[in-house]
């Protein structure tokens, strides 16, 4: 990250040039911002690195955080990756215009080792971009060689549907956080015992509505829900039948999307487990644990929070919450303007449609009341000590736009 806390828009860096400055590494320390992307790239290099045998630190950082910040024991010999953050280190994975997980995959290859296509895939969902579209083309190639393969329906984790819709983040509709009442909805669709192809759509129609017909939905919400439609499934079996969910070591969830929602949570609310989960350790228990917790408090805020308009801003307030999905959820399903920012107690985030200055906005605003912020020109990140600078925050960040 640069000194004023915004990450650097600039291209990533070519795959070979990234591995030549990983290849002869004595020890690898990486910082990856909390997203699922991220922390999807961290783990396809981490793998990477443990196949040559290097041995690695990863740490799971905010924008405004860099390398420097926690790590009193960094030798200056260390080898350090940025990812999303800190563009000062040695290699720096950016991941807006490509998605850093992208980037890992090939820096992976270049690196002689064999990368999982599906984490990487679930990297690129979880960073808002087409599963296969643009620079992931040829990693979607070889994971349907190894099997995946897209269908109807709705893109969750688990096989149990009701868990499955009630606690994805990646809408929002009337009955998202509850499972009965999903469970009720379901149940009223008349789906046989066991799901096809015609069970799927249906099912995926009926979200679709739920998500685009609230009474508070805004137009913006029909397109947005189709990210969670028609998922890439990693096996036949997982996604609905009476397994488990799992399938297989390397791809402990249903779907790609599901698995981006999964990553998006855990690096969120439980880092230190979502590191695990990305280095392929078990530890899908309790990822889905935090996914359940962080989604149900997310969509609680979205339903009962307060909100305030302004000219091209709409601004949720709350005592606590998950910012950062909430800002996007706030985004995507409700806002009637292109900003959405979420401001707590003590931290805030924002999100817009397109290019908007947030990151700048947000850091010069967490200055403004001691803080520490930053992000990218379409979304940010800030955190401050007080309950009473969260409404200093707010003027400030309306002014930094101004």
């Amino acid at each position: 990250m640069s000194p004023s806390g915004r990450t650097d828009d600039g291209p990533a860096p070519s795959a070979s040039g990234a591995a030549a400055g990983l290849r002869e590494a004595d020890f690898v320390r990486v910082l990856s911002r909390a997203d699922g992307d991220c922390l999807a790239a961290a783990g396809l290099l981490a793998r990477a690195l443990a196949e040559r045998g290097v041995p690695y630190q990863i740490r799971v950082g905010r924008f405004g955080e860099t390398l420097a910040d926690g790590d009193t024991e960094t030798d200056s010999a260390d080898t350090t990756v940025g990812i999303g953050l800190d563009a000062a280190a040695d290699t720096h994975l950016p991941g807006e215009a490509t998605p850093a997980s992208v980037t890992a995959f090939d820096v992976a290859n270049e690196l002689g080792g064999s990368p999982d296509p599906v984490l990487a895939l679930a990297g690129v969902a979880a960073a808002g971009h087409p599963v296969g579209g643009g620079e992931s083309a040829h990693v979607l190639e070889q994971a349907r060689d190894a099997g995946l393969k897209r269908r109807p329906g709705v893109g969750v984790p688990t096989a149990d549907l009701a868990d499955g819709l009630a606690h994805s983040t990646l809408a929002h509709a009337e009955y998202s956080g509850d499972a009965d009442a999903v469970q009720a909805a379901l149940a009223e669709l008349g789906l046989p015992a066991r799901l096809g192809d015609s069970a799927r759509r249906t099912i995926a129609s009926e979200f679709a509505l739920a998500v685009a017909g609230a009474d508070a939905a805004t137009e913006r919400a029909a397109e947005a829900v189709e990210r969670a439609l028609r998922p890439h499934a990693i096996a036949d079996d997982a996604p609905d039948d009476e397994s488990d969910g799992s399938a297989g070591p390397n791809a402990p969830f249903a779907t790609v999307e599901g698995y981006a929602d999964v990553l998006n949570a855990v690096a969120r609310e439980r880092p230190g487990t979502g590191v695990a989960l990305a280095l392929g350790h078990d530890a899908r228990a309790d990822a889905l644990d935090a996914w359940r917790d962080h989604a149900a408090a997310a969509h609680r805020v979205l339903r009962e929070a307060t909100t305030g308009r302004y000219d091209g801003l709409f601004v949720l307030r709350t005592n606590e919450a998950p910012a950062e999905t909430v800002a996007r959820l706030l985004r995507d399903f409700r806002s009637p303007e292109p900003v959405a920012l979420v401001v707590t107690e003590t931290e805030a985030a924002a999100t817009a449609v397109e290019d908007a200055g947030v990151g700048a906005a947000m850091e010069e605003a967490a200055q403004a009341v001691g803080g520490s912020g930053g992000g990218t020109s379409d979304r940010g990140y800030a955190q401050f000590d007080h309950e009473r600078d969260a409404k200093e925050f707010l003027t400030a960040f309306r002014e930094a736009r101004a």
